[in-house]
C-alpha cells in the first residue's frame, strides 16, 4: 500500500500532498491587487516552489487547471502561462471562469504532477 505524505498541513488543507510518485497542489493565487499578469507570475513561482519542495518540476506537470474571475483575462494569463511552460512539456488543461474566494484574486492554478 502506497503511502499518502502532506506537506505545509493546516486543519482546512494541504499545500502538498504526494501519493506514490504523484504530487497534488492546493490552488495557488498571486498577490491581490495586481493585475492579473502579475497575479499568474506570483501563483506560477508557487507552483514552482512547491514542485521543487515535493521532488518535483514544472517539466513533470501532467494535468493544470486555471480558474479566472473573468474570461476576458484569458489573453494576458495565457501570456505569462506560454512564456512559462517548458516547451514540449505542455500539460492536459483546463480553463475555466469562476468565483474566487476573493474578490481580489483574478487566477488560480491547480497542479497535478509526476515525481522522480
Amino acid at each position: 500500500m502506497q503511502t499518502i505524505e502532506r506537506q505545509q498541513t493546516n486543519p482546512r488543507m494541504s499545500q502538498v500532498v504526494i501519493h506514490g510518485n504523484t504530487v497534488y497542489l492546493a490552488g495557488q493565487v498571486g498577490e491581490p491587487h495586481h493585475n492579473v499578469a502579475e497575479q499568474t507570475r506570483d501563483a506560477l513561482a508557487r507552483v514552482d516552489a512547491l514542485l521543487e519542495q515535493a521532488g518535483s518540476s514544472r517539466e513533470q506537470l501532467l494535468q493544470v487547471t486555471i480558474w479566472l474571475a473573468d474570461m476576458a483575462d484569458f489573453a494576458a494569463m495565457n501570456a505569462v502561462w506560454d512564456a512559462w511552460v517548458p516547451a514540449g512539456h505542455a500539460p492536459a488543461r483546463a480553463c475555466g471562469e469562476a468565483k474566487l474566494a476573493d474578490k481580489a484574486l483574478l487566477v488560480e492554478v491547480i497542479v497535478c504532477a509526476a515525481r522522480g
